[in-house]
């Protein structure tokens, strides 16, 4: 029975601590013993609250049977990412100079989880300063896909990815600047949501670029189901969360029973330009439009505008200050691999790197020259410069979606399927997919549509650096999960949701859709 628990859903168990057929305590008690069974393996948390969660549930049930309920989610077991502050423990990221680090209060969402009765069984891991699509770093280790231990389940936030996906946890929040919850959701066979910046708060959120906010991480729920999704917002409540963090806008949240019937227009493309997908993703973008159009949607053919610009405006914003920030994030620390070549760059003479960009383009390395070009310091006015066009992309989008009449955008979160370890290593383009919507601020999520087929292994013809790395992923692809990514215009976070509660329930019942939590 035990671990019975750990297959439901959030809703489910939230629904029986509420009916008293279970307590909160069995539940937490349930998770925790599978995180003792199968976090050796997988590497998902970085601390486990074993006995704090347990006083924390003690307390919710007596609290339930004295008549008294705290919220939504009351006696429910809960991750969160290990940047998010807990009062008295250090938020690293994963740089160990951050160890002495000690928080002085809970970050707003952690406050805001306790406040809706939540139990918060453990923080998870990241990768080193939140900046690959890996789950690795010098303190606690490397993250592995319950799906495949060989591969990452994504980064930022796989530790919360892989923990929902091995039912270690029902329900995790995660952060986002260039697709943290959305590429790891895809590659472990999950959902999850960024909202419009600032549906959430990030006060207590940790960042290692401290003041770079040209793109700002927005943190967002990870589960099993949209659902459970909506329980957690419908769970928030935004004028406390405005209260305590000013940026918040205090918009009530809409549940999905409560939208009205509407015939969504759905624009959709699986190609952004810069890296081609992998047949599996193609195929899942195709599997998930023609459910949404059996489900009473339109859907219609979309090309967002120039990626690869808004790609170098991206890298050229997070990188103004020349790594700055970075080589004194990790002055101190083992770097990890992936981040070295980065660090390598930016320590170059703009002559040199400008020579090398040159050098690679004419090799035909065009993705590698984009990077090499968009790197480095800026004067302030070139900063706003690239800020300036960042927005203004954000209006040419919301034009371009005005024109075509479309609600919502169906497209890929990943350029890939889940990558080896080790593999995110030069290949930031993948994330493009991603990326585009964290520039935008438009509220996207993904949903889980179908698996690897041993057929779709092979990638015909690539040519180039960046495409010979996604031939070399995809060979090792068969049988790992493909999510898909639904966007909405800014503030229409309600709408997105809508649109992915459908799509999930279109395709419940084929047989290839990634079914979680799985056994690692």
């Amino acid at each position: 029975m035990s671990d019975d628990l750990c297959t439901l859903p959030a809703t489910t168990l939230r629904d029986l601590i509420a009916r008293g057929e279970v307590s909160s305590r069995e539940v937490v008690d349930a998770h925790l013993e599978r995180i003792g069974t199968y976090d050796h393996t997988l590497r998902a948390f970085t601390q486990v609250f074993v006995n704090e969660a347990r006083a924390e549930a003690d307390a919710r049930d007596d609290e339930r049977r004295r008549g008294t309920t705290r919220g939504l989610m009351h006696g429910l077991p809960v991750t969160i990412k290990e940047c998010f502050d807990l009062a008295g423990l250090p938020t690293t990221m994963g740089v160990r100079g951050r160890l002495q680090h000690r928080a002085e209060r809970d970050a707003v969402m952690a406050t805001m989880l306790r406040e809706a009765g939540a139990v918060i069984l453990g923080r998870t891991n990241l990768s080193q300063t939140m900046l690959f699509a890996e789950s690795r770093n010098p303190i606690y280790g490397q993250t592995a896909n319950p799906f495949s231990l060989d591969h990452t389940p994504g980064g930022s936030s796989g530790g919360e990815a892989s923990a929902v996906a091995a039912g270690l946890s029902p329900l995790g929040l995660g952060t986002d600047i260039g697709g943290s919850i959305r590429t790891p959701c895809s590659f472990t066979g999950i959902t999850g949501f960024k909202p419009t910046l600032d549906r959430l708060a990030s006060r207590g959120q940790g960042t290692i670029l401290k003041g770079q906010e040209a793109v700002r991480s927005q943190c967002g729920p990870m589960a099993r189901t949209v659902a459970d999704l909506d329980l957690f917002f419908r769970a928030m409540d935004p004028a406390r969360m405005c209260a305590l963090d000013p940026r918040v806008a205090p918009l009530p949240w809409r549940p999905l029973g409560s939208l009205p019937p509407r015939t969504l227009r759905v624009g959709y493309y699986a190609n952004d330009g810069v890296v081609p997908v992998s047949t599996a993703v193609a195929r899942a973008v195709e599997v998930a439009r023609a459910a949404l159009a059996s489900a009473g949607c339109e859907t219609v053919p979309f090309t967002p505008p120039d990626v690869a610009s808004l790609f170098d405006q991206y890298l050229s914003a997070m990188s103004a200050d020349g790594g700055e920030g970075l080589m004194e994030a990790l002055r101190d620390d083992p770097v990890d691999p992936t981040l070295a070549p980065l660090l390598q760059l930016a320590k170059l003479p703009d002559a040199v790197r400008m020579g090398i960009a040159r050098a690679s383009k004419l090799g035909g390395q065009t993705s590698l020259s984009r990077m090499l070009n968009a790197m480095g310091r800026k004067t302030v006015r070139a900063f706003w410069g690239h800020i300036d066009a960042l927005r203004r992309y954000r209006f040419e989008l919301l034009d371009l979606m005005d024109a075509v009449g479309v609600d919502v955008i169906l497209c890929p979160a990943y350029a890939t399927p889940a990558l080896p370890h080790g593999m995110s290593k030069n290949f930031t383009a993948a994330s493009t997919p991603a990326l585009l919507y964290n520039a935008v601020q438009f509220p996207a999520g993904v949903v889980p549509v179908t698996r690897v087929r041993p057929d779709e292994t092979k990638r015909p013809s690539p040519e180039g650096l960046v495409e010979r790395h996604a031939a070399k992923v995809d060979a090792r692809s068969a049988g790992l999960p493909v999510g898909v990514q639904i966007v909405a215009r800014p503030w229409q976070d309600e709408v997105a949701m809508g649109a992915m509660a459908t799509l999930e329930a279109a395709l419940r019942d084929r047989a290839d859709v990634p079914r979680t939590p799985v056994t690692p």
